[in-house]
């Protein structure tokens, strides 16, 4: 899967099928084929030449519990936000 992020607001994304850009992981497209893997990066580096979106990366998912995550910490406070409980912070 290819992650980067959306220049326009900054939004984690994941190339989906079609050669766009999608905020759901689940709506990524999921790459087997390493030729493959090389192409679509081409691609999203031509995107990121073009301000679409910054920095994308081949990242490794798995599928756990019915959803695609990513395989690395990192890729996965990226997907999913941080790994603090907001609902626990004081606010006071």
């Amino acid at each position: 899967m290819i992650i980067a992020n959306r220049l326009s607001d900054g939004f984690v994304v994941f190339l989906a099928a079609g050669e766009g850009w999608v905020d759901r992981i689940d709506s990524g497209l999921v790459i087997d084929d390493s030729a493959e893997a090389e192409r679509l990066l081409a691609v999203a580096k031509r995107h990121e030449a073009d301000n679409v979106v910054i920095d994308p990366q081949l990242i490794e998912v798995e599928q756990r519990d019915g959803r695609l995550k990513p395989v690395a910490i990192r890729e996965v406070i990226r997907a999913f936000g941080p790994t603090v409980r907001t609902d626990l912070t004081d606010t006071h």
